[in-house]
């Protein structure tokens, strides 16, 4: 199953912010260098989730804000992620 996300680099703290549109804002506080920010997202992730991290990986967006994830877990974990919005 995959996620697209919107990462925010050397944040306060790390967090789930929520949806904008169709992308997860995520917020860690590692810096955006040597695949900080990136190990940061998958932690985050796999916590929150209650998944391992190697149940987790960037599938596109590296070396970019706006990344794609592949999870390899059941969509009902899904579940566990702030709602999106309806309008």
């Amino acid at each position: 199953m995959k996620l697209h996300l919107k990462v925010i680099p050397k944040a306060s703290r790390n967090r789930i912010v929520g949806w904008i549109g169709e992308r997860l804002k995520i917020q860690v506080t590692a810096p955006p260098e040597r695949g900080k920010a990136n190990q940061a997202v998958i932690e985050l992730l796999a916590e929150s989730l209650g998944i391992s991290g190697g149940q987790v990986r960037i599938t596109s967006g590296e070396s970019s804000p706006l990344k794609t994830v592949e999870l390899d877990a059941a969509p009902s974990i899904l579940s566990k992620l702030p709602e999106r919005p309806h309008f």
